[in-house]
């Protein structure tokens, strides 16, 4: 699959640098992959959530950190929308138009 916008996980991991090698892994997989629906996420990516809206909420770093990316299987492309912390993820109001 393709990573549309990589700035947003650059920005992250430059403010989180700790995350740095989970994010390298993250890519990798993603990149790698060519997932074609929800289950084959789900298999690769056992904790990923689907939240509405073509939207999934990855787990990074043992869960201290979330990604929020849009995921178009038909294209084969993931947008990340949001990188945060746990606490930053909880105060999205509204997850399925982030």
């Amino acid at each position: 699959m393709r990573i549309t916008n990589k700035n947003v996980l650059d920005a992250f991991v430059d403010k989180h640098t700790d995350t740095a090698s989970a994010v390298t892994k993250w890519v990798e997989i993603i990149e790698n992959n060519d997932f074609k629906s929800h289950n084959e996420l789900k298999v690769v990516f056992p904790a990923v959530d689907y939240v509405g809206n073509e939207r999934y909420v990855f787990n990074i770093k043992g869960n201290r950190y979330r990604f929020v990316v849009l995921v178009v299987f038909i294209s084969g492309i993931m947008n990340v929308k949001f990188c945060g912390t746990h606490a930053d993820y909880d105060k999205i109001k509204d997850i399925k138009n982030i």
